[in-house]
């Protein structure tokens, strides 16, 4: 790689981890083409992407960004992880991922300038997504009023089952 590539590959990453709001340095030794190729469509799905990067370079690009703790762990073959948005998406298609292919090794992930584990991500993996708690949250708002109208439609019910009663009492009466 000459000098100009390299700029040209620190301004990407660089550019990259601006928009970024999480990122995963993982280690990637002893993964085939194929099973990164498969890892780098599923969390193509989780709108993320994982790029393989040299560490000089990667040390270039997070100079001055929330990223720059990530610095001490860039060492030996590293592939970076980034996402733009839902953090929970990611984090679960690298752990799902991690359960067959145990030789990617998560190093440190970055949320927010903050530091986890790889055990944190597994944490944070189990929590609901942004799609799901929307969801959750709809299903909450639309439960209120829906009770509401029940309730208010139950009062002119339960007056005309009684004109009903007192409607065939009477006509029983008559027979």
């Amino acid at each position: 790689m000459n000098r100009d590539d390299k700029v040209a590959v620190v301004e990407e990453l660089s550019s990259r981890l601006a928009h970024a709001k999480f990122a995963v340095v993982s280690d990637y030794r002893g993964l085939t083409v194929p099973v990164i190729s498969q890892l780098r469509r599923d969390l193509k799905q989780s709108n993320a992407e994982i790029r393989v990067a040299k560490n000089t370079l990667l040390r270039r690009a997070i100079k001055g960004t929330p990223f720059e703790p990530m610095d001490k762990f860039l060492e030996g073959t590293t592939a970076v992880t980034f996402a733009d948005g839902d953090p929970v998406a990611p984090a679960k298609v690298l752990v799902e991922f991690i359960k067959t292919n145990p030789k990617l090794e998560i190093k440190v992930a970055v949320l927010d300038g903050k530091l986890l584990t790889a055990d944190d991500l597994k944490a944070l993996s189990t929590l609901p997504g942004k799609d799901q708690l929307r969801a959750q949250l709809l299903a909450v708002m639309l439960a209120v009023p829906t009770s509401f109208v029940r309730v208010l439609s139950a009062v002119p019910q339960k007056a005309l089952y009684a004109l009903q009663a007192i409607k065939d009492q009477k006509g029983q009466g008559d027979n």
